[in-house]
């Protein structure tokens, strides 16, 4: 049936964490640029893609150069682009409602047509957009927004049978802070610190970690704590939670990804490792799909456990569940559910890159997606292949370094590299980048081959299968 997406970038989360990435946000709303990759596949829709910056024409014919070149031109003329230009450090929604003329344009691209607006996450700011246009939105409703918070999700994931790892919700002091960290020590003499979480935050941005590391007294932890960023300190008055440092002679950081339709459905539809780093490993840097299959299953439990409670009180569309994943020489997997997050996230893009270039279905009980003739393909996946000396270098460059080595994405085969956010080169030499293989090493292979090729053009190996 005809019918338009108006894609929203919708980066709109809390003004600490739009601070952070200022000006890295165009680069985060291009990753969903990469739904334009549905529309061969769906002839009959349209999608309107809203956007800070709008992606040059050369970044445009990338992408569509893997799609059948009997399919190009027609998929080309059904992508409409509307630039808000506003270099702002806020959402685009926000900006894109300071623009009646825009909302207007919108208007007029969707009118007599059936249209929805898709996300990528729903606060009271989407909803007003969704007002003015009189347009569904796919996600869930903003009331509900605060189940994704940090207590809030330690609480249903406990009624959801979830494992927890020891901590406390509620917290809004520094006192809070210090009594949560002692109450651990009591019970885990053996801890190896904690990890303060703020109730709404994102990618690592509001957790903070406090190590135990020999054994500091009240007055240490006090002052370890009160040493934080004073916004910090400021924003633990919003809530937050207490929890012990995971860790273990194994570790791991795997996520669960769910969705809800509209009838109620949960659907889990993939696993991932997720890849962390930054201060106190807290921040998110790419994922590999799919999960560790020792306890892939459990994630799908858990990730329908908690799926239907949501859907119990209304929730709709994506959200993931993360967890801490550790193993013991005498002593298997152990899963603890860590937040769960009420929208998209970082693996949400390079999965729809798999669904959209490699045909075929996610299978559930394997946790594996399975090509149209049987085989398996898995992927490496990050937004940050970064070096401050690129920026400013021209996409066709780094296009062309990983073509020459011959890694590019290869839609016969269904195997090979994938580059996107191609505006973060601009921004602070950044860009984002997907390998498909058909195992997870291969995959990683192939990641790591592609990024010595944009560090290194001549390069020509290409790893086998």
């Amino acid at each position: 049936m005809p019918h338009t997406v108006v894609v929203l970038p919708s980066y709109s989360v809390e003004s600490s964490l739009l601070a952070e990435y200022g000006q890295r946000i165009p680069a985060l709303e291009h990753r969903q640029l990469l739904t334009m990759l549905m529309l061969p596949q769906v002839p009959e829709s349209e999608m309107i893609f809203v956007t800070a910056k709008r992606p040059t024409e050369r970044v445009l014919e990338y992408y569509l150069s893997f799609v059948p070149a009997d399919r190009r031109h027609d998929t080309r003329a059904r992508i409409r682009l509307l630039e808000v230009p506003d270099p702002t450090p806020r959402s685009i929604t926000s900006k894109l409602l300071d623009r009646p003329d825009l909302m207007e344009r919108i208007r007029t691209m969707t009118s007599g047509r059936l249209a929805y607006i898709e996300p990528w996450n729903v606060t009271h700011l989407e909803m007003e957009v969704a007002r003015r246009l009189g347009l569904p939105l796919n996600g869930t409703e903003p009331s509900l927004w605060p189940l994704g918070f940090k207590s809030n999700g330690r609480r249903l994931m406990r009624s959801a049978g979830v494992p927890l790892p020891l901590g406390q919700e509620d917290v809004r002091s520094v006192a809070d802070v210090l009594a949560a960290a002692e109450a651990i020590r009591r019970q885990h003499a053996g801890a190896a610190g904690v990890v303060i979480k703020l109730d709404n935050s994102g990618t690592g941005h509001g957790n903070r970690v406090v190590r135990f590391t020999g054994s500091p007294t009240a007055a240490e932890l006090r002052a370890a704590v009160e040493s934080l960023e004073p916004w910090y300190l400021s924003d633990l008055a919003g809530g937050a939670v207490v929890e012990e440092l995971v860790t273990g002679h194994q570790f791991s950081s795997p996520s669960v990804q769910v969705d809800i339709a509209p009838v109620r459905r949960v659907e889990v539809i993939s696993t991932h490792e997720q890849l962390l780093g930054g201060a106190g490993g807290q921040v998110y840097l790419g994922c590999r799909f799919p999960a560790n299959p020792d306890y892939r299953n459990h994630l799908t439990s858990y990730g329908e456990a908690v799926g239907e409670l949501l859907a119990d009180q209304g929730a709709m569309g994506r959200f993931c569940v993360d967890f801490a994943a550790t193993r013991s020489p005498s002593s298997g997997w152990q899963l603890h559910g860590l937040e769960i997050n009420l929208r998209k996230t970082g693996t949400s893009h390079p999965l729809s890159l798999l669904h959209n270039l490699v045909p075929g279905h996610y299978d559930a009980e394997t946790g594996s997606w399975s090509a149209e003739d049987g085989s398996e393909r898995c992927y490496r996946s990050t937004d940050n292949v970064v070096d401050p000396a690129w920026r400013g270098r021209p996409a066709d460059d780094v296009i062309n370094a990983v073509r020459s080595a011959g890694l590019e994405f290869d839609p016969r085969s269904g195997i090979g590299a994938i580059l996107h956010s191609f505006i973060g080169l601009d921004i602070d030499g950044r860009i984002g980048l997907t390998t498909i293989g058909r195992s997870p090493g291969h995959a990683e292979q192939l990641h790591q081959a592609a990024v010595a090729a944009i560090e290194t053009p001549a390069s020509r190996h290409v790893p086998s299968a």
